[in-house]
């Protein structure tokens, strides 16, 4: 008998002999709630007169309180209770004897697995499955000001300037692996004087998981911010889903909104942006039944996140119903493949979904081929009837009175529509597609109120307005010439974008072509109406993997509870500006955004410039979105930080934020693509990096710390493997292997995601499966308890091991050639590893608790992010099987060289080279 690497004991029989221990303790599945969400109501359009900075208890203020209630913004809970108690279940594999010597040239020796002890030998293990031949291979944020600062009548002690900011940590980025757990962590704490505020609670300083600053201490002056070389930019999410666990957003219902008479942000409060001294309403201490109120305990001055119900000042014209027009391609392709018949199908069982509270939802309907085809859904009607326009030069409305009708009038004629829908289409040989028409048509349809346009697309328009051709040539790829394939084809589309904001029009985008569509093109609508654009390549009703993942993702966007007719604008303290925005969004100015809808999934970022000198030991920031709910109100939300302001560079570089200057940077590149070249957004990425690294080196490393010495503060640590994820990401990635639409999707997500979602696309989450710990995959407290994460290079991965890669857009589960026949038994419920069918799948759920655990952790990721709707897609790879879907999968090894781009540590050594020379 000999030791064997896990603990037990192996004979010295055949290699094939395995030790099976399996308590057979039943696990309860963990299924995602289906995504029907119901989120925060968000925006509307405000002409002139925008949202107020609010008063806030932040920074000296007195006033009343008045009765706050509070709105639920959550349809339900993301964590799932376990049933009863479960006992940990273990299944273990081993084989008879280890081959330490076996060759393995793919895996570099030098490096130390998380199975070896510091003198390079195999740990004892307690779980996992081992094959026959393995080979080695904010801080919580200090919250103390909401986003109205008003002061006491009573004497005020002066605001202190001396106190104590983040300790700067310099550490050596050469020869140590990244700390991935830094991702994990809260930024720098927000650090203010111990008097700022007045109301001493821990909602008075907004989060990260709202907005994310780039510096948590901000430069006095210009100068300084451009000696950092650091970028001052807000990463913004108005909305988010709370869960069960988290207190809703205050909603003020009385319509008391008090504002600084000057910058329009009280007896007397001071404004925390100009520091102006107001009156303090009238009624600010009373309650909706005329009693006194304490006025200490008002939402906003006790919280930095509030909405406000706004009074008629705020309304142009009284909240517009919900209103969607689904314009769906009917030529030969889209009913070949069965989108028409899916996607009829996902709208009719969501129609229960869509938001329609106050009943005044609205819905409509344009089928387009190489004509439009409306239909007349009147309740006033047995049955609908379809009226078709060939007219594509100049389309009219037929009956437009009886082509928009409210959802709960006309529910049958909808349903009966829905159900023929696709039998109506079912035999055309039409493979038209005249959808710039369409939009038109759907635009002249809804500009009276405004709205969706739900445009579902399987084949590039070729008729009318809008029209595209094929322009792809893989003789671009990689080349100079290939970012024309990433800009606009078609002027149309932007100068329709601007029609569509002025309208109150957002259009979304489904596309689902097999062959060249020309995202760059389509994705031109939802950028400048605030809409999104769903990407589906080689789209097919015959996979159910394709039909589950579009059918859950179109019904949660459909029942997402959105805003309209929105507005939003960011106001800074006195030496504060908003010099730029980027996102989904129509730019009316350099400070403010229209928003004719408004997604609760959609990360926005804000550039601020230092125009003065800054004498306050602190600034105040805040973001106003002014909206219309789904159902009928006119609101405001107030976003509002307060934020450390320092003479000293050290202070600066330790209180910055990685997380926001890559959401920053991302946004940056983007927009270089947009508007220039691929290869000068690869430039941006690392030469802004570089002056980085060079500053920090030059004014905060001493000189005499070696030459192999290349530091950086620890809260900056990750920023060199963020920056080259970025240029390892679809989107910049030096290739001549991807095609235009999938770099155009790719730039898409990385200018709109949040920074929750930003970050898992840029750096996918990587799990070992196959010797996880006994509690991953089980009910814990918080949920799925989910397996630690690894770094994400292939040294990490052995030949017998099953592994997870996600992203947060695809899963891919990666399965060594010398995995034992039992685990593949456990996951797959087959007997042996050539039986598996790789590619997309569905992953079953079989009667064994290792299968329970797996598939719990899958799920647990698709809805990581609450409020996200992608339903990622599961790939299966073999480490022998298919060559694409090989390479596919460890191209999100960031760590390792690959496509001529350097490994992590070869970067780290060109950046060291670059600042050094």
């Amino acid at each position: 008998m000999e030791s064997h690497p896990n603990g037990g004991q192996t004979s010295n029989s055949s290699r094939g002999d395995q030790i099976y221990e399996n308590l057979r303790t039943p696990v309860t599945p963990y299924f995602p709630e289906n995504p029907q969400f119901l989120v925060p109501e968000l925006p509307e359009q405000a002409r002139q007169n925008m949202p107020p900075p609010m008063t806030h208890p932040q920074f000296q203020q007195y006033g009343n309180s008045s009765s706050s209630q509070p709105v639920d913004h959550r349809s339900f809970s993301d964590n799932v209770q376990s049933t009863g108690s479960q006992t940990k279940s273990k299944r273990r594999y081993a084989s008879h004897q280890y081959d330490f010597n076996g060759p393995d040239t793919s895996i570099d020796r030098n490096y130390m697995s998380p199975n070896l002890n510091s003198q390079g030998q195999f740990a004892p293990l307690t779980q996992g499955y081992w094959p026959s031949s393995p080979y080695p291979s904010i801080d919580t944020v200090s919250n103390q000001f909401s986003h109205m600062s008003m002061e006491s009548p009573l004497q005020q002690s002066p605001i202190t300037s001396g106190f104590s900011l983040n300790p700067l940590i310099s550490v050596d980025l050469i020869g140590h692996p990244p700390d991935i757990l830094d991702l994990k962590r809260p930024p720098p704490s927000l650090i203010l004087p111990s008097n700022a505020s007045l109301m001493q609670t821990e909602k008075t300083n907004c989060g990260p998981e709202y907005l994310r600053s780039t510096l948590n201490a901000i430069p006095k002056n210009n100068n300084l911010l451009k000696k950092s070389k650091l970028p001052f930019a807000l990463a913004i999410r108005p909305f988010i889903m709370l869960t069960d666990e988290e207190e809703n957003v205050p909603l003020v219902s009385d319509t008391i909104i008090a504002r600084c008479r000057r910058c329009r942000s009280g007896h007397r409060w001071k404004c925390n942006l100009c520091s102006m001294t107001n009156d303090v309403p009238s009624a600010f201490s009373w309650g909706q039944q005329n009693k006194q109120m304490d006025q200490w305990k008002r939402a906003e001055l006790t919280h930095a996140v509030v909405d406000f119900l706004a009074p008629s000042e705020y309304m142009v014209r009284p909240p517009q119903p919900l209103v969607y027009v689904f314009l769906i391609d009917v030529s030969y392709p889209a009913i070949m493949s069965g989108m028409v018949a899916t996607a009829t199908r996902t709208i009719l069982e969501s129609l229960d979904w869509i938001p329609n509270r106050d009943q005044r939802t609205k819905i409509g309907f344009i089928a387009v081929d190489s004509s439009l085809h409306f239909f007349n859904l009147s309740s006033k009607d047995q049955e609908p009837s379809m009226l078709v326009v060939s007219d594509l030069d100049d389309p009219y409305l037929p009956q437009p009175s009886d082509l928009l009708v409210n959802i709960f009038e006309s529910r049958k004629n909808i349903e009966i529509l829905l159900e023929k829908f696709n039998d109506m289409f079912k035999n055309t040989q039409n493979s038209g597609n005249a959808m710039g028409p369409a939009l038109k048509a759907a635009r002249k349809l809804i500009q009276s109120v405004g709205g969706k346009i739900e445009c579902l697309m399987n084949s590039l328009p070729t008729l009318g307005d809008g029209k595209l051709s094929v322009r792809e040539d893989i003789k671009f790829y990689g080349t100079s010439k290939e970012s024309t394939l990433l800009q606009v084809q078609n002027s149309f589309y932007k100068s329709f974008a601007v029609e569509c904001s002025k309208s109150q029009v957002t259009v979304d985008m489904f596309l689902f072509s097999s062959h060249y569509q020309d995202v760059a093109s389509l994705a031109c609508l939802p950028r400048y109406t605030a809409g999104q654009t769903f990407y589906y390549p080689s789209w097919n009703a015959g996979r159910s993997e394709d039909i589950t993942k579009f059918a859950r993702e179109f019904s949660g966007h459909l029942s997402q509870e959105i805003g309209l007719e929105a507005v939003m604008r960011v106001r800074g303290s006195s030496g504060l500006r908003v010099s730029a925005f980027h996102g989904n969004c129509f730019y009316r100015s350099t400070d403010l955004c229209a928003f004719p809808s408004f997604p609760r999934d959609q990360g926005y970022v804000v550039e601020i410039s230092i125009d003065e000198q800054i004498e306050r030991p602190f600034v105040t920031l805040q973001a106003a979105i002014l909206y219309s709910s789904c159902h009928g109100e006119r609101r405001i939300r107030v976003i509002t930080v307060a934020i450390p302001t320092t003479s000293n560079l050290a202070d600066v570089y330790a209180s910055a934020d990685q997380i926001a200057i890559i959401k920053y940077l991302s946004v940056k590149a983007c927009e270089k693509v947009f508007l220039s070249k691929l290869e000068d957004a690869n430039n941006i990425i690392t030469e802004k990096l570089v002056d980085i690294l060079d500053s920090y080196r030059k004014n905060l490393v001493f000189t005499n710390t070696g030459i192999s010495t290349f530091s950086i503060c620890s809260n900056l640590r990750l920023l060199p493997l963020l920056c080259l994820c970025l240029l390892k990401n679809l989107a910049f990635r030096k290739s001549s292997l991807i095609p235009s639409d999938v770099r155009s999707i790719a730039l898409c997500l990385l200018s709109s995601l949040p920074t929750a979602t930003l970050i898992p696309f840029l750096h996918p989450r990587f799990y070992s499966l196959h010797n996880m710990p006994d509690d991953a995959g089980l009910h814990g407290t918080n949920g799925i308890i989910l397996p630690p994460e690894m770094n994400l290079t292939s040294e990490k991965i052995e030949s017998h091991g099953l592994y997870l890669v996600d992203d947060g857009q695809i899963q891919f589960l990666f399965i060594g050639k010398d995995a034992v026949s039992l685990l593949v038994q456990d996951v797959f419920g087959l007997p042996d590893i050539s039986q598996l069918k790789l590619g997309k799948m569905t992953l079953p759920l079989l009667d064994n608790p290792f299968s329970v655990r797996v598939n719990n952790i899958i799920s647990k990721l698709r809805e990581y992010d609450r409020g996200k709707i992608t339903w990622p897609h599961l790939y299966l790879v073999k480490q022998d099987g298919d060559p694409a879907l090989i390479k596919w999968f460890f191209s999100n090894m960031i760590e390792d060289r690959q496509d001529g781009i350097p490994s992590y540590y070869q970067y780290i050594n060109e950046l060291r080279n670059r600042i050094t020379c």
